[in-house]
């Protein structure tokens, strides 16, 4: 474009200004002018603006604007349509028929780092298929408390009834499995009381999950499920808690990891471009001293037996209620010498409290990355080392709602680590406790309701590049993902532009 043609298209560009932007007022073309740098330059700054999108990635990215805005826009003249400022229980099945969301959920995703290992499959897959099994028994202490386990001889621990006895066994696993669900959906006042509900779903579904057959068709199913959402490798935190055989047999640290890897193995046979698993373990943050010490000689064992499996450590559990990490420091000073921190730290609403101060003890302690970092918004310093470290803040935006942290996307601190261009990586948590499956309804609620409307393709390959770049895999893996990932993304992005959403 000539000297001539560009001066022609700023003064038409102004010339659009004033008519769309003047209600009825003129407004200098300076004044416009400067607006306009000044939109400009703080875009610069946000997060995907280092990406340059190149030939097909270009139309893609007009097609994904084009139905983003639109979404966004009619939100805007009827707020009530905003799809992330409803609870993610309500608005699930609204969510699904977005073409936003049906973008997302076509699009390479990377990793998943942030999963929990007896929350990330379907839930239904536990209501309809494993509650068929034989040898299940059910307990019920309380009309709130149901237990459920397979045994060839129950024990006395409860007054353990065979499943298939009860009059009516499908509907009363559906009806007391799902109750909790309901219960989520439910306004309960506060995170504690959706902390209490989460620990209730997770004594219920224990003793089907931790039976090991169960187990290994259950996380095989998690495998697939990311893997149909196009995640090609995660990440997730596990204690190697109990796992059981029918016999009452229950298998050690050691034992669990094979198992984990067994079938990660068994999955990438059939799945050449999944990358597999990485675990870092993560013993309960309310452990006493002795549990606590006893969870650290675990990871030896188990880092010193599958040091390229077991890559980290962390604590979980709600921060609110559990010990501070200060309490566990000279420890965990100690452990630094042999694996990497992958802390959980900020997931509360308090300021200035032990839970909030998590966040100064994880940075001290050199973590990698910040699971949730929901408070961080709050510590200027920490985020400026944050920034200056490339410390990932391991965002899990559904999970924060749920726990009650937030009501509306919209409000939620990430928007500022967006804006700024933090790292950040996007994930699930805890996706089966709220009838969730992959990644893609997490990354919806980032796309349209935590970043801002502008906020385009670029900022979506960002999160995707980060998943590889901030993740434990080593050098070899990282640059097998990344040529796993450009493939896919060219695919992504040809298949896009053909589709008929794109061409209409």
């Amino acid at each position: 474009m000539d000297f001539h043609s560009k001066v022609f298209a700023k003064l038409v560009f102004c010339a659009w200004l004033l008519i769309n932007h003047s209600g009825g007022h003129p407004i200098s073309c300076k004044y416009l002018n400067l607006r306009q740098q000044l939109i400009k330059e703080e875009e610069q700054l946000s997060f995907g603006a280092n990406i340059t999108l190149l030939g097909d990635e270009i139309a893609a990215n007009e097609c994904v604007m084009r139905i983003k805005k639109n979404e966004v826009n009619e939100a805007f003249n009827n707020p009530e349509k905003f799809l992330p400022a409803k609870n993610f229980m309500e608005a699930r099945r609204d969510i699904e028929k977005s073409d936003v969301f049906k973008i997302l959920w076509k699009m390479p995703k990377g990793g998943v780092f942030h999963a929990h290992s007896t929350a990330i499959a379907d839930l239904d897959y536990l209501v309809y298929n494993v509650t068929r099994l034989p040898n299940l028994y059910v307990c019920s202490k309380d009309e709130d408390d149901y237990r459920f386990k397979f045994f060839e001889n129950p024990d006395d621990s409860c007054d353990w009834v065979l499943l298939k006895h009860l009059e009516d066994a499908n509907s009363y696993v559906e009806e007391n499995i799902r109750n909790y669900n309901l219960k989520i959906k439910s306004k309960y006042d506060n995170s504690d009381e959706a902390w209490k509900i989460f620990n209730k779903i997770y004594e219920t579904l224990r003793g089907i999950v931790k039976y090991r057959p169960v187990f290994e068709e259950y996380f095989y199913k998690a495998l697939q499920k990311l893997y149909d959402d196009n995640v090609m490798f995660m990440e997730m935190r596990t204690s190697l808690g109990m796992m059981y055989e029918l016999n009452g047999t229950k298998h050690e640290p050691l034992d669990i990891i094979r198992i984990y890897k067994e079938v990660s193995d068994r999955f990438i046979q059939s799945h050449p471009d999944f990358l597999g698993i990485k675990i870092i373990f993560a013993p309960k943050r309310r452990s006493t001293p002795k549990k606590f010490s006893a969870a650290i000689e675990i990871f030896k064992k188990v880092k010193a037996a599958y040091p390229d499996l077991v890559v980290g450590f962390d604590l979980v559990g709600q921060e609110d209620k559990g010990h501070p990490l200060l309490e566990f420091a000279n420890e965990l000073q100690e452990l630094s010498n042999i694996t990497s921190f992958y802390f959980h730290a900020g997931e509360t609403n308090w300021y200035g409290t032990s839970s909030d101060y998590n966040l100064y003890d994880a940075i001290l302690l050199n973590t990698k990355r910040i699971g949730h970092g929901y408070a961080l918004l709050k510590h200027p310093k920490l985020m400026e080392i944050v920034k200056k470290r490339n410390i990932a803040i391991e965002l899990n935006p559904i999970s924060n709602q749920i726990l009650h942290l937030l009501q509306d996307m919209r409000n939620h601190p990430a928007s500022y680590f967006f804006a700024e261009n933090f790292p950040v990586v996007v994930s699930n948590d805890d996706p089966s406790y709220w009838d969730a499956q992959g990644l893609s309804y997490d990354f919806y609620e980032t796309f349209v309701g935590i970043m801002s409307r502008e906020a385009d393709l670029r900022a979506l390959k960002q999160l995707a590049i980060n998943s590889i770049v901030y993740s434990s895999l080593n050098a070899d893996e990282q640059k097998r993902a990344f040529q796993i990932f450009d493939n896919s993304w060219r695919t992504f992005v040809a298949n896009l532009i053909d589709s008929p959403m794109c061409n209409r």
